[in-house]
């Protein structure tokens, strides 16, 4: 661009300005001049759990009354192996304290070992500050919290029914 102008203001035209692009980038002079990081490789993180009450796996989603604008929310606990429903609870509202006490319970009622890992994505109730996650860690539940991202493959599959 400045070479262009000043050739402008001395009276001289070569090309425009797109051609001199073109000509600069096939004599491979045209290209990015900041520095910039380098792509790096990342390892895709995934849970995996060989046996049950390994890996349990938790969200809470709204439901729809039959009153307009009124929601319950259904708090469910899967476990990654077998895909079985360990606990739920539906509430009339989005409580850390409530589902705290839903893990307290499903604990005692399967005699978890130490060592379970609770993953859950990253939603609202879970990123809030005093999230359910710091409670399971600093409780007496002895989980460990992992958010990591889930994925999926197929785009849009995961959307809200409307």
């Amino acid at each position: 661009m400045e070479v262009y102008a000043k050739l402008l203001s001395r009276g001289v035209y070569l090309a425009s300005i797109r051609t001199i692009y073109r000509v600069l980038a096939e004599l491979g002079e045209a290209k990015e001049r900041r520095n910039r990081r380098l792509p790096r490789a990342y390892v895709k993180p995934s849970l995996s759990a060989t046996a049950p009450n390994q890996v349990w796996s938790w969200d809470i989603t709204k439901l729809a009354t039959l009153q307009k604008g009124v929601f319950l929310h259904a708090y469910v606990i899967i476990d990654l192996f077998s895909r079985y429903v360990v606990g739920w609870m539906v509430a009339a509202k989005e409580c850390k304290d409530l589902a705290t006490q839903l893990f307290a319970d499903t604990v005692a009622r399967h005699g978890i070992e130490p060592g379970l890992t609770v993953h859950s994505d990253r939603g609202a109730a879970m990123k809030r500050r005093q999230s359910v996650s710091r409670c399971i860690r600093r409780s007496s539940l002895r989980c460990r919290p992992s958010t990591l991202r889930s994925h999926c493959s197929t785009p849009g599959k995961w959307r809200r029914w409307r």
